[in-house]
């Protein structure tokens, strides 16, 4: 999945509009995006938007964080909708994770659904203490799918007055951002990139989305409509990727007991064989 797109709980306006996106994975937001007067109501707007998903689209819930005292209410009243996964916000390392997995089991069981079938996305780096979990990862449920980044929550953790200046991210927050990006590949999930805020800006949400798929990471947030074809566009390998990498598959497959390969005058590797096999396997599965 190239592009999640946040939308909140309590607007089934914003919900349509979503809908005819080509938005890979909707996130209904109960967290940040909901007043908290409105919480609990959101959530019966949200079981009903489950009820209205599109087939072509995956559907994620973004949940109150496990401090909040909310996060089991959120759970029963949108499991019984199928939910194809939870997103798990303020997320500190893999007890957390396998603290809501324990509640998935039960909410699960009590709704009828495949045991273990829906997948948890979190949320790894809105707080100083989460980003030093970023290495407790590899010991979490098998429903760990993904870890995403976000640099909001994080400035006000950190103290910062601003998370980018001059339309890049600032020390601390790139640090996060690789950081998670380099446990989510040890952990063997998906790392997610964070939002682009700036609405209107997408010659900067191109580049910062393919900056992201060029470093590793194989799907990015977004809070906008309009943000989601440039971004599936950007998480596809580019033409002259895709023919770079058969000509180094082929090379190896015509020499397949040989590590090194020589290709226009460049000493090319194994390494460099698993990066060629892997943008093949991307743009496949786009395809």
């Amino acid at each position: 999945m190239r592009s999640f797109l946040f939308v909140p709980g309590d607007s089934v306006r914003k919900f349509e509009s979503a809908k005819k996106t080509a938005a890979d994975a909707l996130i209904l937001d109960l967290e940040d995006s909901i007043a908290p007067d409105q919480k609990v109501a959101a959530r019966g707007i949200t079981r009903g938007m489950l009820d209205g998903r599109s087939p072509r689209q995956k559907i994620y819930i973004r949940a109150n964080a496990l401090d909040s005292g909310l996060t089991l209410g959120d759970l029963a009243a949108v499991m019984p909708g199928r939910p194809d996964g939870i997103v798990l916000p303020k997320c500190e390392g893999a007890a957390d994770v396998n603290r809501l997995a324990f509640y998935l089991d039960a909410f699960e069981a009590a709704s009828g659904l495949e045991a273990g079938g829906t997948r948890i996305v979190v949320v790894a780096t809105e707080t100083a203490r989460a980003v030093l979990k970023l290495h407790d990862f590899e010991g979490a449920s098998p429903r760990l799918w993904g870890m995403m980044w976000g640099a909001e929550d994080l400035a006000a953790s950190l103290g910062a007055s601003r998370n980018r200046s001059n339309g890049r991210f600032n020390g601390p927050f790139l640090l996060a951002r690789d950081l998670c990006l380099i446990s989510a590949a040890a952990a063997g999930v998906v790392a997610i990139d964070t939002v682009t805020p700036d609405i209107d800006d997408l010659a900067a949400l191109k580049e910062e989305a393919v900056t992201a798929r060029q470093d590793g990471f194989r799907s990015k947030a977004v809070i906008h409509p309009k943000h989601v074809d440039v971004v599936n566009a950007a998480f596809l390998p580019t033409e002259e990727e895709i023919a770079w990498s058969r000509k180094i598959v082929q090379a190896f497959d015509d020499h397949p007991n040989s590590g090194v390969v020589r290709i226009d005058g460049k000493m090319i590797d194994k390494p460099h064989l698993r990066t060629a096999q892997n943008i093949l396997t991307l743009a496949e599965r786009q395809s």
